[in-house]
């Protein structure tokens, strides 16, 4: 028995591959996040320990709070 994943589409997204806008599904797997092209098929993937490392070398650090 398959179980239904909800899908939302990306307004405005363009797919890498094929060029086809307002075409790319985002969904959760197995508690990983894919982006999907309907048009062409084209997966991504973006697994957390990705996010957090982006997420960490963007971030800049204004001060430390020491009560």
């Amino acid at each position: 028995m398959e179980t239904r994943r909800k899908k939302r589409f990306i307004a405005g997204a363009v797919c890498p591959a094929c060029g086809k806008l307002d075409n790319m599904m985002l969904y959760m797997e197995h508690g990983v996040e894919k982006v999907t092209c309907v048009a062409c098929g084209d997966t991504q993937v973006q697994t957390p320990e990705e996010v957090e490392r982006v997420t960490r070398e963007a971030e800049e650090v204004i001060g430390v709070f020491r009560p």
